[in-house]
């Protein structure tokens, strides 16, 4: 007891020496206190139950046990004191995963298992609603043919395929998992002709070469399967409303929809395989040529590119799809003083499985945080902005629910949102780690550094700097370099893959991804509560703890006298990014310059520097006037970078900052534009880019100006002393 209360003073002592970005000196002690009333509120046997109460069955998208999870959520956090509204949405959605069979056929018939083993130990790993392991998004169609193998199945991969002189097409692609989103494994399968794809785990990238075995340890053992979505339209949300939200069917005004047939949905029947599975076809590969060098594996044996006409597989997948009900359910607690400026944080709540790590340990613990909220609200300690709490539907099939939710509320979350902060699968592991927009940066680092880790002498920010310094991974999402400066720990760019996505790059809110990261049988059946007590956090103290780091950055966010986002931070981080497209750019064109854009960047840089000095004398002086009409500009600044004209690759991705990687799915790609140039080795859009992308930086430019000269003396402002 008594380590326990030095440590909670010490984080306390911590906390108050802070000088807390955006609050003026007589607010600052109050919401150190605020803070510390806060973080007497978290429990690890609430976080646990509601876990439990969460990932005991299985529950994906459409399904009964899926509405059960919905009604838990809308009603705990009704008994916490929140309005809540559920938005319904009427959605093209696969129906299941519909009949799948693989099998050998020549030299030898044999059946291709395609569900993961039962453990004794496991008591989920039995339950009977748990389904074959199948990719949403197939196409239709049975066929039997030779195989290929391509590695990770990249847009290089099948390139280097082609210059060796082997074809796929007419043929079955074997590909591992890794290097890319699997549905771009499919679409470059179907461009280039092959009539199927198997996507399998490799034992190199997630199984035993890495380390110990489930249920022995925490990766991949032969059986295990990742399951997972295949969309790839040039759009995020549902296939047949792009840009428009999908109203139920029977509403006013509900969108005129797209025909099914002319929608980019794939057309060859894929489906995922265990490496135990795999194995069986990889094994008797007697082709000429073995993999170059960086395409082996970890099977005992000597990759081969081609199978033979000897090596025959049958690929069958019947996987029909319907417009289906989903539903985002969205919590409010509104703000005593600024109810039109909102603080979003969502997590999904559909799941491949039973979804105890992903998605469900991010839900728990937002669902404990509406309960620590609540009762500081109850006690009339009520949030000065808007606080929403949001649960999404139909993530897993392809981030559809909370596009569909940005695309509804757009005009308004245009002006209104403050921030949206996604805390999928938040709880899976003890390692902290995060990827944010730049002016959200600073935000995360104080956060950790208010919060205690728990049986330790250190803030989560000294563990996390501990694990930067070991070399150990954090939430960097994506390929593209971070910004990082000197003495901090990496915070990585916003890709592709979850619910940040409408919000960031359709609408242009100021995003962070944040949680605690550990090892994770990634969409497999065994994603269960077995696992979570064995490996993610037997000590259910990581869910409290994530819950107070997550609760910091908001009753900051939602109480601070200006929105405390970091202005200096995006010509930092501009500068890195941009020297990264230029490198790319004279990959093929050595003597592009990018110069022009950085002089902007410089003179942004003035801008930000005498905004954030600005912003420092403003609230140092104590001074509130303003407020309403400052912190709209504030909210506007991230907009700077949304172009109605969009990215070429998807007008739909309206951020010229950042994107999801178009030809990989999950990396990030920051200054898309350039990015998508680069990657066509083309110069011929790169006048009309550079001039937007330096009307975007005059413009932001010129906000961080207006601000500066806004935030001045009364006198130079309208006022008085």
């Amino acid at each position: 007891m008594k380590k326990l209360l030095l440590l909670s003073l010490s984080a306390l002592t911590y906390a108050q020496a802070q000088n807390l970005t955006g609050f003026v000196p007589a607010r600052q002690d109050a919401q150190v206190k605020l803070e510390t009333e806060f973080k007497k509120q978290q429990s690890s046997a609430a976080f646990k139950a509601h876990l439990i109460k969460l990932s005991s069955v299985p529950h994906i998208t459409g399904s009964k046990e899926n509405e059960q999870v919905r009604d838990y959520i809308a009603e705990t956090m009704r008994k916490a004191g929140w309005q809540v509204d559920i938005y319904p949405h009427d959605v093209l959605l696969p129906k299941g995963p519909g009949e799948i069979a693989v099998e050998l056929v020549e030299p030898v018939r044999m059946p291709i298992n395609i569900k993961e083993f039962i453990f004794k130990d496991d008591k989920y790993a039995s339950d009977p609603r748990l389904t074959p392991g199948y990719n949403a998004w197939s196409g239709s169609g049975d066929v039997t043919a030779e195989v290929v193998y391509a590695n990770y199945g990249r847009k290089e991969d099948f390139e280097q395929l082609k210059n060796m002189g082997v074809s796929v097409a007419g043929k079955i692609v074997l590909a591992r998992y890794g290097g890319n989103f699997r549905g771009y494994k499919a679409q470059f399968a179907q461009a280039a002709g092959a009539v199927g794809v198997i996507i399998f785990t490799d034992p190199q990238d997630s199984g035993y070469m890495r380390g110990l075995t489930f249920p022995e340890g925490p990766f991949y053992s032969e059986s295990i399967i990742q399951r997972g979505s295949l969309l790839t339209v040039p759009y995020t949300g549902d296939p047949l409303t792009p840009g428009e939200a999908a109203l139920p069917m029977d509403a006013k005004n509900t969108p005129k929809r797209l025909a099914e047939k002319d929608v980019a949905l794939h057309k060859i029947p894929v489906t995922p395989l265990p490496y135990g599975s795999a194995v069986e076809i990889l094994k008797r590969m007697n082709g000429a040529k073995s993999v170059p060098t960086g395409w082996q594996g970890g099977l005992p044996f000597t990759y081969r590119l081609e199978g033979s006409p000897s090596l025959r597989v049958r690929l069958m997948v019947k996987q029909e799809r319907a417009i289906q009900r989903i539903y985002q359910v969205v919590g409010t607690l509104t703000g005593s003083e600024f109810p039109d400026e909102w603080i979003i944080a969502g997590c999904h709540y559909d799941a491949w499985s039973f979804g105890a790590t992903d998605p469900n340990s991010g839900t728990a613990m937002l669902l404990s945080l509406t309960e620590s909220l609540g009762k500081l609200a109850k006690a009339g300690q009520r949030p000065r902005r808007t606080i929403k709490v949001a649960h999404w539907d139909a993530e897993e099939p392809g981030v559809i629910g909370s596009a569909e939710w940005s695309e509804q509320f757009r005009d308004e979350l245009t002006q209104k949102a403050v921030a949206y902060m996604n805390y999928d699968a938040a709880v899976s592991g003890r390692t902290f780690g995060a990827s944010a927009s730049p002016s959200m940066k600073r935000l995360i680092i104080e956060a950790t550094q208010a919060v205690q880790y728990p049986d330790s002498n250190k803030t989560v920010y000294q563990h996390w700097m501990a694990q930067k310094a070991a070399g150990n991974p954090t939430r960097v999402t994506g390929s593209s370099a971070p910004a990082v400066q000197s003495g901090e720990p990496t915070i990585g760019n916003l890709g592709g893959g979850s619910d940040h996505i409408g919000p960031y790059m359709h609408v242009g809110i100021p995003a962070l991804s944040a949680g605690m990261e550990g090892p994770t049988l990634y969409h497999s059946q065994y994603d269960d509560l077995y696992f979570y007590d064995k490996f993610a956090d037997p000590t259910y103290k990581m869910g409290p703890m994530m819950e107070q780091i997550v609760g910091t950055m908001t009753l900051r966010l939602a109480n601070a006298d200006l929105v405390p986002y970091d202005p200096t931070r995006y010509p930092t981080d501009l500068a890195v990014h941009l020297k990264a497209a230029e490198k790319k750019i004279q990959e093929y064109a050595p003597s592009y310059s990018i110069q022009p854009l950085l002089d902007a960047v410089a003179d942004l840089k003035k801008n930000a520097d005498a905004c954030e000095n600005a912003r420092q004398n403003y609230l140092k002086s104590g001074r509130t006037d303003r407020l309403a009409e400052l912190n709209r500009e504030l909210r506007l600044l991230e907009r700077a970078f949304i172009d109605p004209k969009g990215n070429a690759f998807g007008s739909w991705y309206r951020s010229l900052y950042a994107s999801s990687d178009p030809n990989s799915g999950y990396a990030s790609w920051m200054l898309p534009g350039l990015l998508y140039e680069a990657s066509l080795k083309s110069t011929a859009n790169l006048p009309d880019l550079e001039a937007r992308y330096k009307k975007a930086i005059t413009t932001l430019s010129e906000k961080l100006m207006a601000l500066s000269q806004g935030m001045g003396s009364p006198a130079s402002v309208g006022g008085g002393k």
